[in-house]
C-alpha cells in the first residue's frame, strides 16, 4: 500500500463522492484501490498488476487538489499528460494573520467571484480558493498565465494591471492560433481544405518561398550564384 496524501476532514466526502461515485471514478481511470482513512484523512492507494506509471505519478495531485477545495470533475483533469497543479500558499505572502488572509482571499475572488472567473477565463484554467491555499490547474500555456496572475496579486498587485496583462497574453495567443504556420492539416483526410479551399496551397508556396531564399553556406557554387548580380542590378554609394 502506498501513501498518496492527506487531506482535510471536510473534504473525505467529497473524494469518497456520493455512494462512493467519485473514488469509483478514480480507481477505474488509475487502475488502482484507494484507501481513505475517514479519521486522519490519509489516502493510499494499491495499484494493480497493470498500471500507468505517468497516472501513479499524477494520482497524488488530483488527491491534494480535491483535498484543497477543488471540485472532482475539474480535478481529474490532472490524469491528463498536459495538465498539470499549481498550489498557493497565503500564508507566505501575508503570514498567518487570520485578517491579512481574509483580505487577500477577497482580492483574488473579487466582488461574487468575478476577479477568479476573469482569470479562468483569460488563461483558460481552473482556480479554487479554499482556506489559506490557491489550486490551480491547467495546462502548459494556462498554468504559467494563470500562475502569474495569482502571484502579483497575492504580491498586492492592483486588478486592473493584472487583468490588462492576462487580456495582452491572451490576444497575442490568438493571434498566434490564427498563423498559417500553426494550421496542422496533415492528418485530417482533406477535410479542412473542403471548409477552407487554398489554405494547403497557400502554405506550400509559403513554404517554397522560404525554402528558395535559402542558401546553403556549405555549397560555394550556390553562394557564388547569389551573390551575382543580375544584368539589371547594381549597387550604389552615398554619404548620408
Amino acid at each position: 500500500m502506498e501513501g498518496l496524501a492527506r487531506i482535510p476532514q471536510d473534504r473525505i466526502a467529497v473524494l469518497i463522492g456520493r455512494k462512493g461515485t467519485t473514488r469509483r471514478a478514480l480507481e477505474k481511470a488509475t487502475n488502482s484501490t484507494l484507501h481513505i482513512d475517514s479519521n486522519s484523512g490519509d489516502v493510499s492507494v494499491v495499484w494493480d498488476d497493470e498500471f500507468d506509471p505517468i497516472l501513479r505519478m499524477k494520482l497524488p495531485d488530483v488527491i491534494r487538489a480535491i483535498g484543497r477545495g477543488m471540485n472532482p470533475d475539474r480535478a481529474l483533469q490532472l490524469l491528463k499528460d498536459d495538465h498539470h497543479l499549481l498550489l498557493y500558499d497565503m500564508r507566505e505572502y501575508v503570514g498567518k494573520n487570520p485578517n491579512q488572509q481574509r483580505r487577500i482571499r477577497s482580492r483574488l475572488i473579487g466582488r461574487n467571484g468575478r476577479i477568479r472567473e476573469l482569470i479562468e477565463e483569460h488563461s483558460g484554467s481552473e482556480v479554487t480558493i479554499y482556506g489559506s491555499t490557491v489550486v490551480i490547474i491547467g495546462d502548459e500555456d494556462a498554468l504559467p498565465l494563470a500562475g502569474q496572475a495569482v502571484e502579483r496579486l497575492l504580491q498586492g498587485a492592483e486588478h486592473s494591471s493584472v487583468l490588462k496583462h492576462l487580456e495582452a497574453e491572451r490576444r497575442k495567443r490568438r493571434m498566434s492560433s490564427r498563423n498559417l504556420e500553426s494550421i496542422d492539416t496533415s492528418d485530417d483526410g482533406g477535410r479542412f481544405e473542403a471548409l477552407v479551399p487554398g489554405l494547403d496551397a497557400a502554405k506550400r508556396r509559403r513554404e517554397r518561398r522560404y525554402k528558395d531564399a535559402q542558401v546553403d553556406p556549405e555549397d560555394s557554387q550556390a553562394v557564388d550564384e547569389m551573390m551575382n548580380l543580375a544584368d539589371d542590378e547594381s549597387i550604389g554609394f552615398e554619404e548620408e
